[in-house]
């Protein structure tokens, strides 16, 4: 991974660098590689980051447990990365994968399952693609 501060380097040049916030992380958005359907976002660290793209294998850093982690190693819910790509200035990932399981934790295929409705008493949230 480059180091490079410049920052016409790292939006139009072809230098690896990953911008991590002040926590060392960037966002990581996780899409079905066949569907694009959106499965979830979660956080890599550098070493995530790297173990990602060396292995096939989605890493992920968990803010909450504040731990490296695979996804799939204690649920079997496995990501194998078919492609990644960074956003314009390198401080959010997309990767696409081959989702085995569901990707959220709660068990569903997305973790996006509710959509937000707006009305006169405010936004409310409604069950969609919750199987």
């Amino acid at each position: 991974m480059s180091t490079s501060p410049d920052p016409v380097e790292r939006e139009e040049g072809l230098a690896f660098q990953p911008k991590f916030d002040a926590s060392g992380l960037v966002t990581c958005v996780a899409t079905d590689a066949a569907s694009g359907e959106v499965l979830m976002v979660a956080h890599m660290n550098a070493e995530a980051l790297r173990k990602s793209i060396e292995s096939g294998d989605a890493w992920y850093f968990s803010r909450s447990r504040n731990s490296l982690w695979r996804k799939g190693e204690t649920s079997g819910h496995t990501q194998r990365v078919v492609e990644m790509r960074m956003d314009c200035d390198q401080d959010a990932v997309w990767i696409r994968v081959e989702q085995t399981g569901a990707a959220c934790h709660t068990g569903r295929r997305s973790c996006f399952y509710r959509a937000v409705k707006g009305g006169g008493g405010g936004a409310a949230l409604s069950f969609v693609d919750a199987e």
